[in-house]
């Protein structure tokens, strides 16, 4: 699929991989996708310029991924309430864990993995919308308008939900990325 993708929208992916790393993610999600339009090769293009309109900077994505995430290796609030339906005290088992194996043992740090990062499903969704995108437009190559489009066509995912608390609606965005299309990278 990735030969139909111009320079710049290559440099989105391989973008999206780096801010999973630097995350300390195991996965490429549709998230990293985002981080990689702001960072990657969409700079000075269309899609740039956007975002930029949009507030939606790489800083307030981050932010607002780190507000809607636990923190590393941690189980978060609804988590611990789902579990607690079933009977699952999370507290309690934090405890034994660190009686057994000693404090902070939930803490450490998992081995990273190398190589390329597998895509989650919401990744994929969103680079097989930005071929189904460029073929509704006409287009015979990809570029990164296109994954800015297919991750919009992903109404929940977490790009899409991280936009709308930015304030962009997935409208306003895919009209404006439509407007710039002669411009965009």
């Amino acid at each position: 699929m990735f030969e139909r993708f111009t320079k710049p929208a290559r440099g989105v992916v391989v973008a999206a991989q780096s801010a999973a790393r630097r995350l300390g993610d195991d996965h490429m999600g549709d998230e990293h996708l985002l981080l990689g339009l702001l960072a990657g090769g969409a700079k000075g293009g269309g899609v740039a310029k956007v975002l930029a309109g949009l507030d939606v900077t790489t800083e307030a994505v981050e932010r607002e991924l780190a507000a809607r995430r636990p923190p590393a290796g941690r189980l978060g609030p609804a988590d611990a309430e789902a579990l607690q339906t079933v009977g699952i005290d999370l507290d309690a088992i934090r405890r034994r864990v660190e009686e057994t194996f000693g404090t902070g043992a939930l803490e450490r740090v998992s081995r990273r993995r190398r190589g390329h990062l597998p895509f989650e499903k919401a990744a994929k969704r969103a680079l097989e919308g930005a071929v189904r995108e460029a073929v509704a437009l006409g287009d015979r190559h990809i570029g990164s308008e296109h994954i800015l489009l297919g991750l919009l066509r992903q109404p929940d995912g977490s790009a899409v939900a991280i936009l709308r608390a930015l304030g962009a609606s997935r409208e306003d965005v895919r009209d404006r990325v439509l407007a710039e299309l002669p411009e965009a990278s």
